[in-house]
């Protein structure tokens, strides 16, 4: 097929590798334009621009997509369709109506739960028991188009949101090449997500990982790994910010906040319910540590009191 390629994220780096390797013609790729970053703010390509360069594919970076011009350039692709993943901007109707085959967005989440833009995260941080990929035709709404194909996988207990994405960035890989191979043989339906069970993964924020001793740590422990490893978690002690990158659920006693050891010599916190067990901390500017290790050069008493974050996490 002739297709033009959208994406941004890393997310979407197998699925442009896909493509080439299954044989589509992929005419164009955009991304975003590259951006300052890191200490010396040079600019940046994306991981999508890196990869496409490298593939010697034409990239174009437009800052938007409204303007009439960019349109009529998208049309003048004369595209059997366009593959969109984690690309940032939203697709006007003249792109979305542009492809024969119209645009297929690669979603982590099995739709029509977590719709959005953080759909790896807030399905670990719920708690959910599987997630995958949905291959989706897309409308002009917030992932509402219907659905071509999905695939599921499961959420193991010890799963970070980096294992998870780079599990489900492979899958939506392999289903996307699958959903065109049918599309080719006309052998695939589109099919109107339900109306029940609609969720949205909103967009994740810094101060978003600050733990709430007073939340359960079951809570807490799912929090770490679904921020693991942006925006991560953190708690502050003395004014100072340390972040947790790993921790585990155990049995503890005292107020919300409280320290205590465990026989190994790691720090434990009383949550609102249970106690999280601190397995992996990192101070500002430093390496991260072995949380037992970490005490060695930081002083965290059995007895000290944590305070909640300044912004409140408990329900209203």
């Amino acid at each position: 097929m002739k297709l033009a390629f959208l994406g941004t994220s890393e997310f979407a780096v197998p699925a442009l590798k896909a493509l080439v390797e299954a044989g589509h013609d992929v005419v164009a790729v955009y991304t975003r334009a590259p951006r300052p970053a890191g200490r010396g703010q040079q600019e940046r390509r994306t991981p999508v621009h890196e990869t496409a360069a490298a593939l010697g594919m034409p990239v174009r970076t437009p800052k938007g997509l409204r303007r009439d011009e960019e349109a009529a350039a998208f049309r003048a692709l004369d595209l059997d369709a366009a593959v969109v993943v984690s690309y940032g901007h939203i697709l006007p109707k003249a792109f979305l109506d542009a492809p024969v085959l119209g645009c297929l967005n690669i979603h982590g989440s099995l739709l029509p739960r977590w719709r959005g833009a953080a759909p790896i995260h807030r399905a670990i941080l719920a708690g959910d028991a599987e997630t995958g990929v949905t291959i989706m035709r897309m409308d002009e709404g917030l992932d509402t188009g219907p659905m071509l194909l999905a695939e599921r996988t499961p959420i193991s207990a010890g799963d970070t949101a980096e294992a998870v994405h780079d599990r489900l960035a492979a899958l939506g890989a392999q289903l996307i090449v699958s959903t065109l191979d049918a599309l080719v043989g006309r052998g695939l339906d589109a099919v109107p997500q339900p109306e029940d069970g609609v969720t949205y993964a909103h967009k994740l924020g810094k101060e978003e990982g600050a733990l709430d001793w007073r939340r359960p740590a079951a809570e807490l422990e799912r929090k770490v790994r679904g921020f693991h490893p942006w925006p991560g978690t953190w708690f502050e002690v003395n004014g100072e910010r340390i972040k947790v990158l790993q921790a585990a659920l155990t049995l503890a006693g005292g107020a919300p906040g409280t320290v205590s050891l465990s026989r190994d010599g790691f720090p434990v916190v009383t949550c609102g319910l249970g106690g999280l067990k601190l397995l992996k901390l990192q101070r500002a500017g430093k390496s991260a540590q072995a949380a037992d290790a970490f005490l060695r050069g930081f002083a965290l008493p059995a007895g000290t009191v944590l305070p909640p974050p300044a912004v409140a996490t408990l329900p209203t």
